[in-house]
């Protein structure tokens, strides 16, 4: 490549890295990033109330199923059996379900209270004036202190990250992950009820249980315990990857833009 070639190419550059860092600036000020990520994290956070309600509400009815007694008397001799035990392993997932779905809930009241903060004037105001004065000396092909630099990255950095992540969070949840939460959050839901239905009313803990009616109920228990814990995995996954790893994610892909603007200014 030419001489002159080259300079196309870095005159085309400083253009678009100028026209990038302008339409950062007007995003800070106009805020079109930071309705729609409020109003998504705000859906988000109904959405971890929610399940954190589910789940407390399905360990309320396990540990009322937990202390079911069946007495049956095969060839004449007494049984009492509890079924209710099988729950146990049940009881300790749901607790930490319900655990992970408060964690999940602060997230995102962290997430909006952080939009609250980035959507400021003086942060826009801040970001406005270093954009200018690393702009300026970028203008005249000239180089802007390092230090200035880094101080506009790091307030790109904390201005648009919480959106962009939230954004990304979102669209990766709508194409993806709505349907399993909506299953998982019915599924749950639904065992809630199964597991409350299979508690004996105070009659059925005497002596006219049949065996075979105490295995159908203990087989349709462990049915209601396999799917129980499919659902809350499948929760727990929405949620990781919403509150955790695509946040993170953007992070990584952010702080990498963030050096290559500093090496473009450098």
């Amino acid at each position: 490549m030419d001489a002159q070639g080259s300079v196309r190419i870095e005159m085309l550059r400083r253009k678009l890295l100028l026209a990038l860092l302008a339409v950062a600036v007007a995003c800070a000020w106009l805020r079109p990033l930071d309705d729609l990520a409020g109003a998504q994290a705000q859906a988000g956070f109904k959405r971890a109330v929610a399940s954190f309600a589910t789940a407390r509400a399905l360990n309320a009815v396990i540990s009322v199923v937990q202390g079911t007694e069946f007495s049956v008397q095969p060839l004449g001799v007494g049984v009492t059996l509890t079924p209710g035990q099988m729950l146990d392993p049940l009881n300790d997932l749901v607790e930490r379900f319900s655990d992970l779905m408060l964690a999940a809930s602060v997230a995102f009241g962290v997430q909006l209270l952080l939009i609250e903060v980035g959507m400021h004037w003086g942060m826009s105001l801040a970001l406005t004036l270093v954009a200018f004065a690393w702009a300026w000396p970028y203008l005249k092909r000239k180089r802007p202190p390092a230090l200035l630099t880094r101080v506009l990255v790091a307030l790109l950095l904390v201005r648009f990250i919480v959106p962009a992540a939230g954004m990304a969070s979102d669209v990766v949840y709508r194409g993806f992950m709505q349907a399993q939460y909506a299953a998982g959050q019915q599924g749950i839901e639904q065992a809630s009820q199964a597991i409350g239905a299979l508690a004996p009313a105070p009659a059925d803990s005497a002596a006219d249980k049949k065996w075979w009616q105490i295995d159908k109920h203990i087989q349709q228990l462990g049915d209601t315990i396999d799917k129980t814990v499919e659902h809350a995995i499948r929760l727990i996954v929405v949620f990781l990857l919403q509150t955790l790893i695509l946040p993170l994610l953007v992070f990584w892909i952010l702080l990498r833009s963030g050096r290559m603007l500093t090496a473009a200014g450098n």
